[in-house]
């Protein structure tokens, strides 16, 4: 009897062991009704539209090489305009228009007739009609912008058709981001990471940020590693608030009181109406 008695003890002992390994095990690693594990089901809980989660860490990209266009805060094939009080800090360049295609400015040739300068400009100014060496580093400057362009469209996406062409609201992880369509920022987006973190937007469409709205820096995350490769017209909105690199194959359009932090780099035109430009 005492042997009897042991036993059973024993096998109650051993079942409820087992019986809280099970549950400790169950709440480690989760489980869901059908008893599936739920960290190994791979489904994306965000749901904005994206074939990818931007929440989910992405592979950082290299920044884009600028080369000598990495020297002007505004390049452009086909011209600088300006009306408004436009405050410029930075240098600027045409090619191959002529200085005449960079109106509003009031521009002043330099005795040496290499650059002009402006009361709207901290830098200089220069065309591919002033004297040399600038018509060649001009050349090679807009070469280097092509090319820019072109490596930034190229990247492998980490993510794409991220809510259907609208971040507005969003906070974005570095990395590259892919859209066939046009893009638009309608409330402001926040690019969040530190200070070598690389984002490349890669745009079929265009570029719209809507008046008074932003793109937000936070933990460090630095203007001149945001790359905004836009095939389409790039439209900064009314008093909107920018940063980054605008890589257009069109035209940059900057509306009233609208500010960058970065470049403005156009394949063709861009536009100022009492900008902020640095």
């Amino acid at each position: 009897m005492k042997k009897l008695n042991l036993l059973t003890s024993l096998v109650i002992v051993m079942t409820l062991v087992f019986a809280g390994c099970d549950k400790n095990y169950r709440e480690n690693n989760g489980s869901n009704q059908n008893g599936t594990n739920s960290l190994q089901t791979g489904k994306n809980n965000t749901d904005n539209g994206s074939k990818t989660d931007p929440k989910k860490p992405m592979a950082i990209p290299a920044p884009v090489v600028l080369g000598l266009s990495g020297n002007y805060v505004i390049l452009s094939k086909s011209g600088i305009s300006t009306t408004g009080v436009t405050s410029i800090t930075g240098n600027r360049g045409v090619s191959p228009i002529a200085a005449t295609a960079i109106t509003g400015f009031g521009l002043v040739l330099d005795p040496t007739r290499q650059f002009s300068r402006s009361p709207l400009v901290t830098g200089k100014i220069y065309a591919a009609t002033y004297a040399a060496p600038t018509p060649a580093n001009l050349t090679t400057a807009i070469h280097n912008m092509e090319a820019a362009y072109t490596d930034a469209a190229g990247r492998a996406p980490g993510a794409t058709e991220l809510g259907a062409g609208n971040i507005g609201g969003m906070t974005l992880a570095p990395g590259v981001y892919k859209w066939s369509t046009s893009v638009i920022i309608p409330t402001d987006v926040t690019l969040s990471g530190n200070s070598s973190a690389v984002w490349i937007f890669q745009i079929s469409g265009g570029l719209t940020i809507a008046g008074a709205q932003a793109v937000i820096l936070t933990g460090g995350a630095q203007a001149k590693n945001i790359f905004w490769q836009v095939a389409g017209i790039a439209t900064l909105g009314t008093t909107s608030d920018f940063n980054g690199v605008i890589l257009s194959k069109t035209a940059i359009v900057m509306q009233t009181g609208a500010t960058i932090s970065g470049k403005a780099l156009a394949q063709t035109a861009v536009t100022l109406d009492a900008n902020n430009v640095k």
